[in-house]
């Protein structure tokens, strides 16, 4: 399995290695993982672009200093502070309107054990008016996960949100972006792995998810940057 480290130079620059790791699954049939800290920003859904309030929630964001992008995958708008981080899971399919289900309690088993291994005892599900509200998240003392999939004829994209800290801040932007979107919010329903008693350190976080999702498979490291 390709296991893929690191973070490209800019926003738009990094969401592309994303979407070839899809493209990739799908052509060559090589399944491929990436758990990495993205940038700054906050990160609308297709459905919010179309919303009275969108302009006014990406002023919203960018006034409190996260840039506004927009993402193919996941439904409402999720906030990256620098250490919030990602994972993604590229896998090849024979068939676009099966397996689902399964890759969805495939991913959510093994982030919910890494970060069992790390000190936070997450469950499955999520308080009300949490952000990016969905079936698949995980929570302790709020959301701190939240899982979405992108599925192509080919290919397969389970990919997700770690709150690691930083739960506060995070909350602070989503708050007036989500009133601009007139989406129920509430602050208090952020979690993270430092606000559930976990070890709060991003690249020990993402090395125990990295870990758990490529599971007994070999894997092949590749760096996007040329940082230790």
């Amino acid at each position: 399995m390709r296991v893929l480290r690191g973070r490209a130079e800019t926003r738009a620059a990094d969401r592309r290695v994303t979407a070839e790791l899809l493209e990739t699954a799908g052509e060559r049939g090589e399944p491929a993982v990436r758990v990495w800290a993205p940038h700054r920003q906050v990160a609308f859904g297709r459905r919010e672009r179309r919303e009275a309030g969108y302009e006014a929630a990406r002023e919203a964001a960018e006034n409190r200093g996260f840039a506004p992008t927009e993402r193919s995958v996941g439904g409402r708008a999720v906030a990256y502070t620098g250490s919030t981080l990602a994972f993604a899971l590229a896998l090849p399919v024979e068939e676009m309107r099966s397996g689902m289900g399964e890759r969805y309690e495939h991913t959510t088993e093994r982030v919910q054990r890494a970060l069992w291994r790390v000190g936070a005892p997450v469950q499955r599900g999520e308080p009300a008016n949490s952000f990016c509200p969905g079936r698949h998240s995980l929570s302790y003392r709020g959301k701190l996960v939240g899982i979405a999939q992108r599925v192509r004829s080919d290919s397969a994209l389970v990919s997700g949100i770690v709150v690691v800290d930083d739960h506060e801040e995070i909350a602070a932007v989503l708050e007036p972006v989500y009133a601009a979107l007139d989406s129920p919010f509430d602050p208090d329903t952020v979690g993270s792995v430092a606000r559930a008693g976990g070890r709060a350190d991003p690249r020990t976080v993402a090395r125990e998810i990295e870990s758990s999702l490529v599971g007994d498979r070999e894997a092949r490291i590749d760096r996007i940057d040329r940082k230790p």
